[in-house]
């Protein structure tokens, strides 16, 4: 009987449950429905995405059905594939990533590369000292750490937690011994005669707050708000950042900030009037909008 039962069941396997999986997140509007389903099946069964096709004729037991179901239903509900699965590649390298730090997005790449470009061009005899704040999941500062070891990286975050997932990020790379890591407000924790930098980069909030509930649900719904919020005019922490980071700055040290996509005049405005700064430029991202800024210290 049992085996007569057993004949009469559907056999899920790998090959169709991506089948059906990318049919239904199709349906229900979720973007990218084959990779979102490949990704969600390889970490159910622990699985490179590669290997799904090379078992495609594999079936699902009980226990892998269900623990599938309960991820396909997570992200139905708008829940970002990088929370679901705990992880996000950034600069071919993967980081851990929970709901207390922002996911690292392709745009903030221009970031490191513009910071490894300044890196580059400053005087290669001594080594730099390069601080990000707002860290988040590390990922900024591990991908420059990666292609510069030579110099002495820091790094803050105003969330502990935060702070403890970059950290635990840092660890299983084995960059442990190669950056430091504290938690504080932007400049707060540090004092003037003590630190002096000779870049400063962030990723700082800059969407306008009342931009944030037209975001994606995956966005304001499962990403940390405070990590996003960049007050009423989305500049909030760009401007404390531009006004404050000259006095933690060597001379010709650089700060380099990602920016929102049409943020560019007012940023610029911002730098110049302070006073503390030449040779400010502007890196555009992959979409062509200006992501970046760069300026040094007079």
């Amino acid at each position: 009987m049992r085996n007569q039962q057993n004949q009469t069941e559907p056999e899920w396997t790998i090959i169709k449950l991506l089948q059906w999986t990318t049919s239904y997140f199709k349906s229900n509007g979720i973007d990218s429905p084959r990779a979102t389903a490949e990704i969600l099946l390889a970490h159910t069964l622990g699985l490179k995405r590669i290997d799904l096709y090379l078992r495609h004729d594999q079936p699902l037991n009980r226990s892998e059905l269900d623990l599938f179901k309960s991820l396909i239903k997570k992200r139905t509900s708008r829940e970002p594939v990088a929370y679901i699965v705990g992880c996000k590649e950034f600069w071919s390298m993967e980081l851990e990533v929970t709901q207390d730090v922002l996911i690292p997005r392709p745009e903030t790449e221009c970031l490191v590369e513009e910071a490894l470009s300044v890196l580059t061009k400053q005087h290669p005899c001594n080594p730099k000292k390069i601080l990000e704040m707002g860290t988040g999941s590390g990922a900024v500062i591990l991908a420059i750490a990666s292609q510069k070891p030579g110099h002495l990286y820091f790094a803050s975050d105003v969330s502990i937690k935060a702070a403890g997932i970059a950290s635990k990020n840092t660890k299983r790379l084995s960059f442990d011994d190669k950056i430091s890591f504290f938690c504080g407000n932007w400049f707060s924790p540090l004092r003037e005669k003590d630190n002096f930098f000779d870049i400063i980069i962030s990723n700082p909030p800059y969407i306008r707050k009342n931009d944030i509930r037209d975001l994606q649900p995956e966005i304001n719904r499962f990403e940390p708000i405070e990590a996003l919020d960049g007050g009423e005019d989305g500049l909030e922490h760009i401007r404390y950042i531009i006004e404050h980071a000259h006095q933690f700055l060597n001379n010709e040290g650089n700060l380099l900030l990602e920016i929102g996509h049409d943020q560019k005049d007012p940023v610029e405005k911002i730098i110049t009037e302070t006073g503390n700064y030449k040779r400010v430029y502007f890196r555009k991202d992959y979409s062509g909008f200006d992501r970046v800024v760069c300026a040094t210290k007079l």
